[in-house]
Order: C-alpha cells, then sequence, then structure tokens
C-alpha cells in the first residue's frame, strides 16, 4: 500500500500552520474528494439485484473490510463510561476537525457550529461526562445572516426546513468526525446529555446565540477507561433496509425482529438484565421503561420551546 507524507494549511487569524494528517487510507478518502463528488455518488455504484444484495447483507453481523476506511468503519464501538484524563494531542485533535469538514453539506452553507470544549468541568456541566476533548455541534445559521448583513443583504435563519438542513449537515460532520478518531486509535461516544436537565445552560455556558442556533448533539473523544469488550449489534436486514419501496415489518418478520432482539450473541440490547427483570422480551423493556409512552397532555418540554425560540418552529 502506498503511503507518504501529507497534510494542510490551516489559519487562525494571521498564523498559518500546516498540520501534518494521519497517513492512512480514511484520511486520503476523506480528503481527495471535492464537495461535488458527493453529490453524484449515487451514480458510481454499480446496480446490484435485489436478490444479490440480500444474500450479502442477510444474518450478516458485520461487513467484510477490503481497505483500512472499511477496516475503521466496521470496527466502530462507542465507549460507555469514562474516560481518562489524557488529553487529546493538538494535532489529532486539528486532524479531526478539518478531516470531518470533509462530510457532505447541503448547498455548501456548512450551516453548522462545532464548539471544542477543553475544560473537564465544563464538558461536565454539559453533558455529565468528560473526556479528553468535548465537541459540541449546533445547528446554526447566525454566521450566515451575519454575512448577509454585511453585504447589506437578508438572510432568513428560520423554520422547520432549515432545522433539517441544519442537523442534517451537523450529523453527517459528527459522524465524520467520530470515523476519523477511530483511525486515529482514539475512543468516542455521542451522548444527548445536552437535553437533559435545564438546556439554558448549554447556551449559557457556550454562549451561543439563542436564536437560528441549537445544540444537536456532543461527541466525547479521548482514551477509554475501561475500552469496550464487545461491539454493539445491529440490525442488518428486513425493518432496517427496504429495497425500491418501503416495508413494513408484519406477521413472521415482527416475530423475527423481536427474536434477534431476544438473542444475547446479536447484542442489541442495551439493557442484557431484562429477562431477570421479568419481561419477556427485550422490546417489552424498552417500550415500556427505557421509551414509555409521553402521557396524554403532558406539557410541552423545554427543548420544544427552544426550538421554538430559536424560530425554527412556528408558535
Amino acid at each position: 500500500m502506498e503511503t507518504r507524507a501529507w497534510g494542510y494549511w490551516a489559519h487562525s487569524a494571521t498564523i498559518l500552520h500546516y498540520v501534518p494528517m494521519g497517513v492512512n487510507d480514511l484520511a486520503r478518502t476523506i480528503d481527495d474528494q471535492p464537495s461535488s463528488y458527493y453529490h453524484g455518488l449515487q451514480g458510481t455504484f454499480r446496480a446490484m439485484p435485489h436478490r444479490e444484495a440480500a444474500s450479502q447483507t442477510k444474518g450478516a453481523k458485520t461487513m467484510t473490510a477490503h481497505n483500512e476506511t472499511l477496516a475503521t468503519i466496521d470496527g466502530l464501538s462507542t465507549t460507555h463510561g469514562t474516560f481518562s484524563d489524557q488529553p487529546v494531542a493538538d494535532a489529532d485533535l486539528n486532524t479531526i476537525l478539518q478531516a470531518s469538514l470533509r462530510a457532505a453539506n447541503a448547498s455548501a452553507r456548512q450551516s453548522y457550529s462545532i464548539v471544542v470544549v477543553v475544560d473537564r468541568e465544563r464538558q461536565k456541566a454539559l453533558t455529565g461526562y468528560c473526556a479528553g476533548v468535548t465537541l459540541v455541534y449546533c445547528i446554526d445559521y447566525n454566521r450566515h445572516m451575519a454575512q448577509a448583513e454585511h453585504l447589506g443583504l437578508g438572510f432568513d435563519g428560520g423554520g422547520f426546513t432549515l432545522f433539517v438542513t441544519g442537523a442534517t449537515d451537523a450529523a453527517l460532520v459528527a459522524q465524520t468526525a467520530a470515523i476519523a478518531a477511530r483511525s486515529l486509535g482514539l475512543d468516542y461516544m455521542f451522548t444527548n446529555g445536552l437535553h437533559r436537565g435545564d438546556v439554558e445552560r448549554v447556551y449559557k455556558l457556550l454562549d451561543l446565540p439563542r436564536s437560528a442556533c441549537f445544540p444537536l448533539i456532543a461527541l466525547l473523544l479521548g482514551r477509554a477507561e475501561n475500552p469496550a469488550t464487545h461491539q454493539k449489534g445491529r440490525l442488518t436486514g428486513t425493518g432496517v433496509i427496504h429495497w425500491d419501496r418501503y416495508h413494513l415489518p408484519e406477521g413472521v418478520e415482527l416475530d423475527q425482529l423481536v427474536a434477534q432482539y431476544d438473542n444475547a450473541d446479536l447484542n442489541l440490547a442495551v439493557n442484557s438484565a431484562w429477562h431477570q427483570q421479568g419481561f419477556e422480551h427485550y422490546l417489552q423493556w424498552l417500550y415500556e421503561v427505557r421509551s414509555p409512552r409521553r402521557k396524554p397532555g403532558e406539557g410541552k418540554r423545554q427543548l420544544q420551546a427552544i426550538a421554538e425560540r430559536s424560530g425554527f418552529f412556528d408558535v
């Protein structure tokens, strides 16, 4: 395999510096593609007959890695628990950030902001966890509003469409950062801990704009104190992958899905003690305990109120 030393030029204000990049297939794959590549990507794949595709995914637990990029993706496993206090090296952090910015985004707007939080007390206050660094991904249109105003123009950063667009952009760049981090040997954990408790604290701790900005998700990076000993499973076929048209599982298919969650060897459950807790099926625990129905007439949640205040939803 060809290896070469390479990197990118980055600047902050008037300071220009060179940051070496990771020498592996993942970094080259991400950085070598122009934005237009992603928009036309679907035309680069061979059309695969449904039965052939199904035979490759039916009963599969993991993909077969053919290169370093696929090997990194196949090995993704989030950390559950605590991270050591070892900081993430500046060079690694810059590499992860710059590589992640190659993620696809709508209309080349990059409708997000990434707040890099190094202070461990601040990390803990934001999510309940702390690591070498926490990256907070926000849907954000304030940069575009400021740019438009600077040019004597206007830009409306509100509305549900822009909320969905910004959430998609932010999720893509966050997942790309996680893949880049794993390629460098770092552990990671995504958390929605930002949304637990008083969400206003996030705006105060990070000085976020109160309009046209919404904290979506946080990504913790560092070294896990207790690395995962096994990988969480994934559903790989019916109910997740649909061919040509949407198909809602029914009858025997639903029985098979329930059985997959009950199968400890597939490791799909987030609570391995569900049976000992008196449940016949894991999904009973999931729907009754972990994700119970919202009670009729329950008041508006703070998260929704903040999204409305930010201008993304009509009140």
